[in-house]
């Protein structure tokens, strides 16, 4: 059996979960799914990220204990990881004993290898973004992810990271593994940055100012800095460094390197700062990393001050978790920036779920039901060539389109069988053929079953409810590598997505 890890970013819990999180769990669900559909075994990563000076800033101002603080909002993330309906296998927390313990191993390595000095610095800082800026990544002295926060000039000693060793060592990588970051587009901007030259940067802070995060080892007056920190947990979910005593499995050996998936404003930390991370470190480099965009929300960046930030949670408790799961992965591409208003998911739903795929669903499954009480036989030598071709085309459509992180592609494929269905529906007219020409109605019957079958079957990883409703419908459940010889007990469902009236 092959192995197949995937992980999210983890997201910082100093504020609710919201809608762009959502999309890159969902959008790594959909991987995680499609290789377990494969046969792969999967181990699928997410959790949060619980360090730093914006949480322990927001802790003071809440007058709550750091951990207190931390674990009220974990447990919000691992809330959605539930309402959103995610095949994952772990959930961990940069706060977790093992990790920290995985942290600090790590940083002994890189100091081992020489990567690791103490220096004294000034810097311009982003408290947003948690990294140094530099005056060419400035907009009249402003973040431009993060216009509204003051950028923060420091002074003081501290450990640093030799980045500016490993320009030529990434470069080569890249040239090595040319779809290591998807998309294209997204690759060649993170090769500019590393052929532009590479800056060491500063990888502690000093406790005094900042206590809440993992003790450098060897110096309990530093801090590991935040993203040095969390970057880690791709391996130390996977219980690296393998300790029997610690009670962790070694899963490391068996799944890393893996799959990451994270937004634009993570390339440089994904793809340069954690690869630069591993070669220091002595461990393999990623497999590699899917970049997607951002959300705005009606035509709107999203942002605490314009007061737009969209909770996942009401929607799915609202629409579902398949409908939400359904927009985001068709209307917002894949790796670029997308919008989200409830209009236009709505517009989704009726057009595409409640007229489109759940209509083919029940009118075909009306005809089958009662004209065949006694089940139907699936005989495949009664598929048409020109649908059998149809439904090659499809297969290798969605495989190239999911394996090139292309998921939006997918589900345009998919609503095009659903299209290509219904007209075969209307030209056929097999309610008419049940009456006069059982045979031809037969034939008729059988290729329709067999598009839902791989309109089905492809939709497991996206709309996982959805597809076993249609299951059920259809017998599906029972033989996953094919109808053949197969008497489908169908029976008529239940409206599968009713009408939003506007």
């Amino acid at each position: 059996m092959k192995t197949f890890y995937i992980t999210t970013t983890l997201p910082y819990v100093n504020a609710e979960p919201h809608i762009g999180f959502a999309m890159e769990l969902i959008q790594a669900d959909v991987i995680a799914r499609y290789h377990a559909q494969l046969g792969d075994e999967v181990v699928f990563n997410t959790g949060t990220d619980e360090h730093g000076v914006k949480i322990y800033s927001k802790a003071i101002e809440q007058g709550k204990d750091p951990q207190d603080y931390v674990d009220e909002y974990a447990e919000k993330f691992k809330n959605l990881v539930k309402v959103l309906n995610l095949s994952s296998t772990n959930f961990i927390r940069t706060t977790d004993d093992y990790h920290k313990k995985s942290a600090q191993e790590f940083w002994k390595r890189c100091l081992a290898n020489s990567d690791i000095y103490k220096a004294s610095y000034k810097i311009k800082y982003c408290t947003g973004c948690e990294l140094e800026k530099t005056d060419s990544e400035l907009a009249d002295g402003k973040c431009g992810l993060h216009p509204n926060l003051q950028i923060e000039e420091r002074e003081e000693e501290n450990y640093f990271f030799k980045f500016s060793k490993f320009q030529k060592s990434l470069l080569k990588f890249y040239e090595d593994n040319p779809t290591f970051v998807l998309p294209d587009f997204r690759f060649n901007e993170i090769k500019r940055f590393v052929e532009g030259g590479l800056n060491d940067f500063s990888i502690s802070r000093l406790k005094s100012k900042m206590p809440w995060g993992i003790e450098v080892p060897g110096d309990p007056e530093q801090v590991v800095y935040v993203w040095f920190d969390a970057l880690i947990n791709y391996v130390s979910t996977l219980g690296w460094p393998f300790d029997p005593a610690q009670g962790k499995p070694d899963m490391f050996s068996d799944f890393w390197p893996g799959t990451q998936v994270a937004g634009k404003d993570n390339l440089r930390q994904q793809s340069a700062i954690w690869q630069a991370m591993l070669m220091s470190a002595g461990l393999p480099n990623s497999k590699q990393i899917l970049i997607h965009g951002f959300i705005n929300i009606d035509g709107q960046k999203m942002s605490k001050s314009l007061g737009n930030v969209t909770n996942p949670f009401p929607l799915v408790e609202k629409y579902g978790v398949d409908v939400l799961r359904y927009f985001l992965l068709r209307e917002i591409p894949s790796t670029e920036d997308g919008d989200f208003s409830e209009e236009k998911l709505v517009a989704r739903y009726n057009g595409d779920l409640a007229n489109g795929l759940g209509n083919l669903v029940a009118r075909v499954a009306t005809l089958l039901s009662n004209n065949f009480n006694e089940g139907f036989e699936f005989d495949e030598k009664l598929v048409d060539s020109e649908t059998n071709q149809a439904i090659q085309d499809f297969i290798t459509k969605y495989k190239v389109s999911i394996e090139n992180f292309k998921l939006h592609e997918v589900l345009i494929a998919v609503w095009e069988l659903i299209a290509r269905a219904d007209k075969y529906v209307n030209d056929n007219k097999p309610w008419a053929l049940a009456k006069k020409d059982t045979e031809k109605f037969k034939i008729v019957m059988t290729n329709l079953v067999e598009m839902i079958y791989h309109i089905t079957k492809t939709l497991a990883p996206f709309m996982p409810e959805t597809s076993g409703k249609i299951s059920d419908v259809f017998d599906f459940k029972k033989e996953e590598a094919g109808l053949e010889g197969r008497r489908l007990k169908v029976r008529k469902g239940g409206v599968l997505f009713p009408r939003i009236e506007q």
